[in-house]
C-alpha cells in the first residue's frame, strides 16, 4: 500500500503539471489525497467503485478505476469533461497504477530481507526469492545498524533511504521498534574504508536532520547472500559491545571488539566467581580515583613506567610507589605482563557486569 503522503505528493504533482484538479478515493470513496475541494458527489463515487465499468464520467466529472492484481484499490477522481480531460486521467492512473506495482515490489523486497536478516527462510527459499525478486546473490555485503537516542525515530527509515538513494542496491529496513537496518551492497570485499565512510556519511546526514545520539554497528563483510544473517548477529553484537567498552565511539565495528566481544558473552555468575578469585571482598573499581587514573594510563602507555609517569605529570619514583601500593592490595603487579593482563580483564569484566545490571531485560 502506497502512504498516504505519497499520493499527495504525485497529485499536486500531476496538478502541476496538468492544470487540473485530482482527488484518489478509497474503495468505500473515501478521500485519500486531493489537490482541492472539488465536490464531486461521494455516493456516485462509491457507486461507480461497485459498477463493472473501468471509466465513467458523472456530472462533471470523470472517475477511473485502479488496481492491484485485479484487485480495486484506488477510485480517480478528475476534474472536468472533455477528451483531453480522459486522457489526463488515464496518464494519473496509468502513473498511481505504477506506484503500486514499485511500492509492492520494495514491500516484498523489504518481507525477504527482514526474513534473512532473521534466519527465517531455508537456503533454496533465499536462492529461489531472490533470483524472483532480480537480488544479485554473490556480491560483497555488510549489515549496518543505526541506533539513535530517539529510539528509532519515525523519520530514521524513509531518511536513511532517502540519503541513499532510490537507485541504491542497499536495503533500508528494521525488524523492531529500535533500530534501522542497512544492508549495504560494497564495491570490494575489502571495503573497511568505504564502510567507515558510509557510516560517517549516514551518521553526519541524521544529525543534520535531527536525529540525535546516533550510533552505528557493523558486522564483518559477507560475499554470499546467505550471510547476510551472520553480519546482522554480528552487528547487534558491536552495538552491544560497544555501548559497554567503546562507550565514546559513534561508529564501531565487529572486527574491532577484541577481548570485548568474549567477556559479553559470560555468565554473570561465572564473572562474579572470577572476581572473587582475584580481589576476595574487593572489586577493581573500588580503588580511588587516582588509583584508577594511574592504572588506566599505565595500560594506555603498555606498560612503559617512564612515559606514564610523564603524562601524569608526576616523578618516576611516585608512580612505581602507587603500583608497590596497588600490588600490595591486590597481589598483582602491574609491571608483570601476565598480572596486566588478569587486572585489564578484571576491569572489563566489571564494567560488563555494572552494565548487565543497569539494563533491563
Amino acid at each position: 500500500m502506497i502512504s498516504n503522503q505519497i499520493l499527495q505528493n504525485t497529485m499536486d504533482g500531476l496538478k502541476q503539471i496538468a492544470r487540473v484538479e485530482l482527488a484518489v478515493l478509497d474503495v468505500d470513496g473515501k478521500e485519500v489525497a486531493a489537490t482541492a475541494k472539488m465536490g464531486y458527489n461521494a455516493k456516485a463515487a462509491a457507486d461507480f467503485a461497485a459498477s463493472p465499468a473501468d471509466s465513467q464520467e458523472i456530472q462533471g466529472f470523470q472517475y477511473f478505476k485502479i488496481f492491484d492484481e485485479q484487485q480495486l484499490e484506488y477510485v480517480l477522481v478528475v476534474g472536468g469533461v472533455g477528451e483531453d480531460v480522459y486522457v489526463i486521467g488515464k496518464m494519473a492512473a496509468f502513473q498511481i497504477q505504477s506506484l503500486l506495482v514499485a511500492y509492492k515490489e520494495r514491500f516484498d523486497k523489504d518481507n525477504f530481507i527482514k526474513n534473512l536478516l532473521l534466519d527465517n527462510l531455508l537456503l533454496v527459499d533465499i536462492y529461489g526469492r531472490s533470483k524472483k525478486l532480480h537480488i544479485q546473490t554473490d556480491v560483497p555485503r555488510v549489515v549496518m545498524i543505526i541506533e539513535s537516542g530517539n529510539g528509532r525515530d519515525n523519520n530514521a527509515l524513509e531518511l536513511t533511504r532517502s540519503h541513499l538513494g532510490s537507485s541504491s542496491k542497499d536495503f533500508v529496513t528494521a525488524v523492531d521498534e529500535s533500530n534501522v537496518i542497512v544492508v549495504k551492497e560494497l564495491s570490494d570485499a575489502d571495503a573497511t574504508r568505504e564502510i567507515d565512510k558510509a557510516a560517517g556519511s549516514m551518521e553526519a546526514f541524521l544529525k543534520k536532520e535531527g536525529i540525535r545520539d546516533i550510533r552505528i554497528a557493523y558486522g564483518t563483510v559477507v560475499s554470499e547472500i546467505k550471510e547476510v544473517s551472520r553480519s546482522y548477529k554480528e552487528a547487534k553484537m558491536a552495538l552491544d559491545v560497544g555501548k559497554i567498552f567503546f562507550n565514546e565511539r559513534v561508529i564501531i565495528a565487529y572486527s574491532e571488539l577484541g577481548i570485548g566481544r568474549l567477556i559479553y558473552q559470560l555468565p554473570i555468575p561465572l564473572c562474579k566467581m572470577f572476581i572473587r578469585e582475584i580481589f576476595g571482598t574487593k572489586s577493581p573499581d573500588d580503588f580511588d580515583e587516582e588509583t584508577l587514573t594511574t592504572i588506566y594510563k599505565f595500560f594506555e602507555n603498555n606498560l612503559n613506567v617512564s612515559e606514564t609517569s610523564r603524562q601524569l605529570f608526576i616523578h618516576r619514583n611516585t608512580l612505581v610507589y602507587r603500583l608497590d601500593k596497588l600490588q600490595k592490595s591486590t597481589g598483582l603487579d602491574l609491571r608483570v605482563f601476565e598480572d596486566a593482563i588478569t587486572f585489564k580483564i578484571a576491569l572489563m569484566v566489571v564494567k560488563y557486569m555494572k552494565y548487565m545490571e543497569n539494563t533491563d531485560f
